[in-house]
C-alpha cells in the first residue's frame, strides 16, 4: 500500500468516526428534547387541574376568608410546583447538553 492510500485511508475513516458521532450525538439529542417536551407538557396538564380544581373551591366558598385561605393556598402550592419543576427542566436541559456532546468529545 502506497503512502498516499495509507493517508486517503485515514482521512476517509476519521471521515467516518466523525459522522457517527455526529449521528449519535444528534439522537442523544433528540432524545433529551423528547423527555423534555413530556416532562413540560404533564407539568402544565397539572398546572391547569390544579388551577381548575381551585376555581371550583373558590366558587363553593361560603366566606371572604374561606375565599382567601384557598387563593393563598393554591399560589404557595402553584409557587412551590414551579419552582421544583423549573429546576427539574434545567438539570434536564444540562444533562442533555452533557449527553449530547459527549460522543463529539471523543
Amino acid at each position: 500500500m502506497t503512502e498516499h492510500s495509507k493517508i486517503a485511508d485515514e482521512f476517509q475513516k476519521a471521515g467516518k468516526d466523525s459522522f457517527e458521532a455526529v449521528a449519535r450525538s444528534y439522537g442523544d439529542a433528540n432524545k433529551g428534547f423528547q423527555a423534555i417536551v413530556s416532562e413540560y407538557t404533564n407539568y402544565s396538564k397539572k398546572a391547569f387541574e390544579d388551577g381548575a380544581r381551585t376555581l371550583e373551591q373558590l366558587v363553593g366558598a361560603k366566606s371572604v376568608e374561606q375565599a382567601i385561605e384557598v387563593q393563598s393556598q393554591y399560589v404557595k402550592t402553584a409557587y412551590e410546583a414551579h419552582i421544583a419543576e423549573m429546576t427539574k427542566l434545567g438539570e434536564m436541559y444540562a444533562s442533555l447538553v452533557q449527553s449530547a456532546f459527549k460522543p463529539l468529545a471523543r
